[in-house]
C-alpha cells in the first residue's frame, strides 16, 4: 500500500555559491609514476599561479522526493516461535492496537499538526608542490599497494596519487587519445612488474576509460583531487567544488534524554541474521595455487603451487582467496538448521569476488541471481532486507549518479535488476528509490522501520562523484525526509549499508552531513548495521558538540569471506521486539565462525559462537552509553583489548602482533563514526595509549634496575663458566 505525501522541497546548499580488493586504484595511480623523472617534461610541475576557473556544476535532473510512495503497512507478519519463552503480542492485540498504544505512551512528544519546511534561503594550468626531493619515496611501490588496499594511508601514497593524478591530466591535456592513455597505463604497469600482464591490461581496460572520461571534466589539481581520494592521510585541501550542506526542516529536535532505558528483561524480541561479504567465487578450485601475487588467487587460472603448503584448502584459504561454493552452501545450511526461529535477515552487500581486473556485468549480474536464489530456497518466508556493496558493480566501484544517465555508462544496468530480485521480499513501494539509487525504507512493524542506504555514494573511489559530489541521488535528502516522517509517527528506524560511515573510504564531506542527520535523529535511529571492513568490530557516534554524549552505535558485521587472513563468519542480532516498552535497542548480539585451519585440515567445517557481546565485555545493556564505557575500558585495560583483537580478528591463527600504534588505530576507528577526522575523535585516546605504553616501558627499565640492585646486596654466586654474575664478557663476532 502507498500514499502520497504532502509536498517537501528538498534543497541541497552549497558552500561555492571506502579494504582490500582496491588493485585497480593501485595500477592507474603507479603506472604513471616513472614518468616524472623527466622534469623538464613537466613544466606545469612547477607552476605557482592557478587560473581562474570557470566551473559549471552538471545538470541536475528533478526528482521531488515526497511524491514518492512510502512504505506504511507493517511488512513483517509475527511469528510464534516455540523455543521461546515469550509470545510475541497477545492474542487479543491487532497491529493498530499496539501502534496506538505506542503513541499514547511515547517519550518524544510533538504537535500533532505541523507545517514541513520550506527552506527560503537559499583554465588549462595545474597547481602542483615541488616534490624532487621525494622521488625517491615514489619509488616505494609496495608501500603505496598495502596502503591502498588495507585503507591506510600516508604520505607515501598521497604523493605517489599526487604524481599520478598530474601525469595523467598532463597527458590527457596534450592530446593523447583514449587508446594511448590506456595503453601507457598497460605498459608502465606491465614493464614495472606492479602487477601480471593480463591484470594490467584488465585494470587498465576496465577502470581507463571511466577514469580519463571523468578526468576530462573536471577542473581539479592533483592536489585537490587526491585529497579528495584519499582523505585526511593527502592533508585536507580545501576544495568548494566539494562543500556541501544539507538541509534540515525547521522542527525541534526532541529533548535529550540522560540515558536511553535498558530494554526490559524476558520481553519479546527479534532475532535477525546478519550476512555480509561473501565475496561468493564460483571459480575456486581446491589444490590450485594461493599464493599467486594476483589480488585473487586459488583458482586454475592462478597456476599450479610451488609447494603443498601454497595449495588452496577444500574450504578456503587465509590467503588472497575467496569463498568457496561449498563452503557458502555448508555455512547457510548450518544457519538454516541451528537458527531455525530467524524473524528477518539483514544482507549488507559485496556478494561478486575480489577478481576486478576481468569481471564482466554478465558475471555480477549472474552471480547476483545465483545468490539471491540460493538464499530464498533456504529462508523460505523469511523477510530479507539487502544493501548494496561496493563490488556489484562492474567496474567495482562505479556507481554513476541519476544524472550519468548515457546508455553506455549509466548503472540502470545494475539498479534494475536489484529492484527485480529485491522484490523478492521488499514490497512494491519501493522500487521508485530502487531503481533510482538502490536505497529504500520499509516499515517492518508498528513503530518499526529499516532504512537501506547505498554508501557507494559516499564511496571516495567512486571516480563519478569528483563530477559532482553533492548529495548524490538526493539519497541524505531523501534520509532526512524518511526519518522526519518517522519521528512525526513516533517509529524507530535501523540502519542499513556496506560501507560504514566512519570508515576511511567513505568520503569526508557525505559523512560529516550524514553524521549530523544522526545527530539530529538521535531519538530515532536506534542502530545502524554495516559491512565491507571483513573485521567483526563496531563504530561509535557522538553530539558533534558534546563529545561526552554518545548518540549512535553502528554494528560492523563479520566477513564470509576469509579474505584475507580471516576465519569466516557471521552475526545473529536479538533485537527489542513488539511491546508496550520497547526500545528497538539491539538487545544483545553472537559472533559465529568457522575455524578454517581446522576445516582443511580435518576436512569438514564445524561452525560455533565465538562470542557473545555482553558476557564477553560484562556489558549491562548495547546502549550507546554502554559501548562508549567499552571503549573506555579498552583505552585503559589492556587484557581486555587483547580479548577485542581475538574477536576483531575472529579468532584467526594466521592475526598478527598489535602494538601501541596498532591499538591506537583500532579504538581510533571504532571512536570515529565520521570519517577523516582521527584529530578530532582520537587525540585523547591516542594520548592514554602513549602514556601508558611509556609508563610500560619505564616500568619494565626501572624493574630491571631494581631487580639488579637487589641482586647486588647479596654475595655473587660463583658461575660454571668462570665469570661473576656481573663481570663483562666481550665476544668476537667479527671475521
Amino acid at each position: 500500500m502507498t500514499q502520497q505525501q504532502p509536498p517537501w522541497p528538498s534543497p541541497i546548499s552549497s558552500s561555492s555559491s571506502n579494504p582490500r580488493g582496491k588493485c585497480w586504484l593501485i595500477l592507474v595511480l603507479m603506472a604513471v609514476l616513472p614518468l616524472v623523472a623527466d622534469v623538464g617534461a613537466l613544466p606545469f610541475l612547477f607552476t605557482h599561479i592557478k587560473p581562474q576557473i570557470n566551473w559549471t556544476q552538471p545538470e541536475m535532473e528533478s526528482w521531488v522526493i515526497e511524491e514518492q510512495p512510502r512504505s506504511i503497512e507493517p511488512h513483517l507478519e509475527p511469528v510464534l516461535h516455540p523455543n521461546r519463552t515469550h509470545r510475541a503480542l497477545s492474542s487479543d492485540s491487532t497491529d493498530a492496537e499496539f501502534l496506538q498504544r505506542l503513541v499514547s505512551i511515547r517519550h518524544n512528544q510533538t504537535a500533532s499538526s505541523r507545517m514541513l519546511w520550506y527552506d527560503v534561503a537559499g583554465g588549462d594550468g595545474l597547481v602542483y608542490p615541488p616534490f624532487v626531493d621525494k622521488a625517491l619515496k615514489l619509488l616505494n611501490l609496495k608501500q603505496v599497494a598495502f596502503e591502498i588496499e588495507n585503507s591506510v594511508m600516508s604520505k607515501v601514497t598521497c604523493t605517489a596519487c599526487r604524481a599520478g593524478a598530474g601525469m595523467l591530466q598532463h597527458q590527457i591535456q596534450s592530446g593523447k587519445t583514449d587508446a594511448e592513455l590506456i595503453r601507457m597505463i598497460t605498459d608502465y604497469c606491465t614493464n614495472l612488474n606492479i602487477q601480471s600482464a593480463r591484470v594490467c591490461q584488465g585494470v587498465a581496460q576496465l577502470f581507463g576509460s571511466e577514469l580519463i572520461y571523468v578526468l576530462k571534466r573536471v577542473n581539479l589539481s592533483p592536489d585537490e583531487l587526491c585529497s579528495f581520494v584519499i582523505g585526511d592521510g593527502c592533508a585536507d585541501v580545501y576544495n568548494p567544488y566539494h562543500e556541501w550542506e544539507v538541509i534540515f526542516p525547521p522542527v525541534p529536535k526532541p529533548p535529550r534524554l540522560p540515558d536511553l532505558p535498558i530494554p526490559m528483561e524476558a520481553a519479546p524480541f527479534f532475532k535477525v541474521l546478519h550476512i555480509s561479504d561473501t565475496h561468493y567465487d564460483p571459480h575456486y578450485a581446491e589444490g590450485s595455487n594461493a599464493d599467486c601475487n594476483e589480488p585473487l588467487c586459488c583458482r586454475l587460472s592462478s597456476g599450479r603451487p610451488a609447494t603443498p603448503n601454497a595449495a588452496a584448502g577444500k574450504w578456503g584459504d587465509y590467503r588472497k582467496c575467496d569463498t568457496p561454493k561449498r563452503t557458502v552452501d555448508h555455512m547457510l545450511s548450518h544457519i538454516a538448521e541451528t537458527h531455525k526461529d530467524i524473524d528477518y535477515i539483514l544482507w549488507t552487500g559485496d556478494l561478486p569476488p575480489h577478481d576486478v581486473w576481468n569481471q564482466t556485468k554478465e558475471e555480477n549480474l549472474a552471480i547476483i541471481k545465483d545468490t539471491v536464489k540460493q538464499m530464498v530456497e533456504m529462508f523460505p518466508g523469511v523477510p530479507i532486507f539487502p544493501a548494496l556493496g561496493n563490488h556489484e558493480s562492474a567496474p567495482v566501484n562505479s556507481f554513476p549518479p541519476p544524472y550519468v544517465n548515457q546508455v553506455d555508462i549509466s548503472i540502470s544496468w545494475l539498479y534494475d535488476e536489484l529492484d527485480i530480485q529485491w522484490r523478492r521480499w521488499l514490497p512494491q513501494s519501493v522500487t521508485h528509490t530502487v531503481r533510482r539509487g538502490a536505497f529504500y525504507s520499509v516499515l517492518v512493524r508498528p513503530g518499526f522501520r529499516i532504512i537501506s542506504l547505498n554508501m557507494n555514494y559516499c564511496n571516495n573511489k567512486n571516480w563519478w562523484l569528483l563530477l559532482n559530489s553533492t548529495d548524490p541521488a538526493t539519497e541524505l535528502q531523501w534520509f532526512i525526509y524518511e526519518l522526519q516522517s518517522a519521528e512525526f509517527s513516533n517509529e524507530k528506524v535501523h540502519v542499513i549499508g556496506h560501507i560504514p560511515p566512519g570508515h576511511s573510504d567513505c568520503l569526508k564531506v557525505w559523512s560529516r552531513n550524514f553524521y549530523k542527520i544522526i545527530s539530529r535523529y538521535e531519538s530515532t535511529v536506534t542502530a545502524q548495521f554495516y559491512g565491507h571492513t571483513h573485521y567483526d568490530e563496531f563504530e561509535m557516534f557522538y553530539d558533534p558538540h558534546d563529545l561526552n554524549h554518545p548518540n549512535g552505535i553502528a554494528y560492523i558485521g563479520p566477513s564470509v569471506s576469509p579474505y584475507y587472513d580471516l576465519n569466516p563468519g557471521y552475526r545473529i542480532y536479538y533485537v527489542d521486539g513488539d511491546h508496550d516498552a520497547t526500545t528497538r535497542l539491539v538487545i544483545d548480539h553472537e559472533s559465529w565462525i568457522m575455524n578454517l585451519k581446522e576445516a582443511n585440515l580435518y576436512g569438514y567445517p564445524i561452525w560455533y559462537k565465538l562470542y557473545t557481546a555482553r558476557a564477553a565485555y560484562n556489558m549491562k545493556a548495547l546502549r550507546p552509553s554502554d559501548w562508549n564505557n567499552l571503549l573506555n575500558e579498552l583505552t585503559n585495560n589492556q587484557e581486555l583489548f587483547e580479548l577485542y583483537y581475538k574477536y576483531y580478528w575472529k579468532n584467526s591463527p594466521a592475526r598478527p602482533t598489535c602494538d601501541a600504534e596498532c591499538k591506537k588505530r583500532l579504538i581510533c576507528d571504532c571512536r570515529s563514526g565520521r570519517s577523516h577526522d582521527r584529530k578530532h575523535f582520537c587525540a585523547e585516546v591516542e594520548s592514554k595509549i602513549d602514556e601508558e605504553s611509556s609508563k610500560s616501558w619505564k616500568s619494565w627499565f626501572y624493574k630491571g634496575l631494581t631487580n639488579s640492585a637487589e641482586d647486588r646486596t647479596e654475595e655473587p654466586a660463583p658461575t660454571t663458566d668462570g665469570y661473576g654474575p656481573f663481570d663483562v664478557v666481550i665476544v668476537n663476532v667479527g671475521g
